[in-house]
């Protein structure tokens, strides 16, 4: 698949997500708030949207930043975010990162991918995300959405997340760069799912060659 039909595909995906509930980091990430943004991105991990933005609430009423969450007890951190999935190991981390936040970056999220990658429990994905959302930087977030539907188009053929991440830096155009994972998120959990996909009801059928798709709806 080539840009000039990847261009024609995204026209239609913002057309057909565009009176659409949108994916609940993308809500988070309009408090414009860096620390509520980066716990977000962790705890939405493997977590269903409506999961994610209940725990965001319940520990956003109490905790404003890195400082006042290193209050909590590891035990009442644990409760203000489940059910999300993992959530003790979640805390943990959360612990863990506040802590690295105040000892290097004087409790404040750093601007940079380089940085954010330093920060325990920040992985590639969390931290282009965050660098989206906060500080509207320039970079390609590659959840399993992503991954999955970019390599069913034909787009790119990669194996894992990271390679699709680098795949799509060489050939994706920068103008799509920040909005890529919100469009094809929105689309992978309404349409293009991951089994069965529905594409009796897909906006983009008649550009998708469907590589690695068993059984259609």
């Amino acid at each position: 698949m080539n840009n000039r039909i990847l261009v024609q595909i995204l026209r239609r995906l913002k057309i057909f997500l565009g009176s659409r509930t949108p994916p609940a980091m993308v809500k988070i990430g309009q408090k414009a708030d860096p620390f509520r943004i980066l716990v977000g991105c962790l705890l939405s991990s493997r977590t269903r949207d409506e999961v994610t933005e209940s725990a965001c609430a319940r520990l956003f009423r109490r905790v404003k930043s890195p400082r006042t969450l290193l209050k909590l007890s590891t035990r009442q951190l644990e409760r203000e975010i489940y059910p999300v999935a993992f959530y003790r190991n979640k805390a943990r981390v959360l612990k863990t990162l506040c802590s690295d936040l105040g000892d290097r970056f004087n409790g404040e999220v750093p601007e940079t991918l380089e940085d954010l990658l330093t920060l325990k429990g920040v992985g590639r994905k969390t931290a282009n995300l965050t660098l989206i959302l906060a500080f509207d930087g320039m970079g390609i977030c590659v959840d399993t959405h992503v991954h999955r539907i970019t390599n069913r188009w034909g787009y790119v053929e990669t194996a894992t997340p990271d390679q699709t991440e680098a795949a799509l830096r060489g050939k994706l155009p920068a103008r799509y760069w920040r909005s890529f994972n919100e469009w094809l998120v929105g689309f992978g959990q309404t349409c293009c799912k991951p089994m069965s996909p529905l594409c009796s009801e897909c906006p983009v059928e008649k550009y998708c060659p469907r590589i690695g798709v068993d059984r259609h709806r």
